[in-house]
């Protein structure tokens, strides 16, 4: 009767063998969703970032795109983009899945095919900061944070993309010392970047508990000159460990001068 139904031979039932299967859930967790706000008519975006080979990359993906929409049952419509380096990375097999794509719901695009990073809008230009190979990165991130300061005129949104650029170059880089990175990003830039805040606050809580276990605590003001030798020692300079323990520039010179 189904094949009767959709119009093909009954005979071809022979060919089938017909069950109820039971679908086990496990749990998926999407690299990123973009949700209209409340009341737009926007699409939803799903965004997938795959920087390694997965051959079950697409199964995966419309699993999780499926399942959301089953839980949340959203109103507007869906779309999705899959974030790959190269198209060499793009494995997985599509033949389940192939309307998605050739109805422009899903797109896959590939890092390395958007062109000469200088003739890109700045977003996209940091995006490529990924694949850059390590002997072209310092230099592209040099020209990203020129442009940065040039073109973004929102003192917010400068800050978020000196983070990203930031970010990339500690895992490209990760044995990169503090010297290095505050070469690249100038002082004033460094001091809103997450890495240099909780650098700073380590050295810090560093120095000050150096200070309290050595013994030699006499007052706020001798604990804060002890911590002074273990701060510059974490790599901060003269002015920001003053800066940081609330002293002169001088009173800190005093102590490294005094140091054996």
């Amino acid at each position: 009767m189904f094949f009767e139904l959709i119009g093909n031979p009954p005979e071809e039932a022979n060919l089938y063998q017909f069950s109820s299967v039971e679908i086990k859930q496990i749990a998926f967790r999407i690299d990123g969703v973009f949700l209209p706000t409340q009341g737009s008519e926007n699409q939803i975006s799903f965004l997938e970032v795959q920087f390694q080979a997965d051959g079950e990359i697409y199964s995966r993906l419309f699993a999780e795109i499926c399942l959301y929409l089953r839980q949340n049952k959203p109103q507007n419509n869906w779309s999705a983009v899959v974030l790959y380096p190269n198209i060499n990375v793009d494995t997985g097999d599509i033949k389940h899945y192939r309307e998605f794509f050739t109805s422009g719901r899903v797109r896959r695009i590939y890092l390395d095919e958007l062109g000469e990073a200088a003739s890109l809008p700045i977003g996209i230009a940091t995006a490529k900061l990924v694949i850059a190979t390590n002997d072209i990165a310092i230099a592209q991130a040099r020209e990203l944070i020129d442009r940065t300061k040039s073109e973004i005129s929102s003192p917010g949104k400068q800050q978020q993309l000196l983070q990203f650029i930031e970010i990339i170059l500690f895992y490209k880089f990760p044995t990169m010392s503090r010297e290095e990175v505050e070469a690249m990003f100038g002082l004033s830039e460094l001091k809103q970047t997450r890495f240099y805040q909780e650098a700073f606050q380590e050295g810090v809580e560093q120095g000050i508990e150096q200070g309290i276990e050595q013994g030699e605590i006499r007052g706020e003001i001798k604990g804060k000159l002890k911590a002074v030798s273990a701060m510059l020692a974490a790599g901060l300079t003269v002015e920001q460990v003053a800066e940081a323990l609330d002293l002169s520039v001088e009173e800190v010179r005093q102590v490294t001068q005094s140091q054996p």
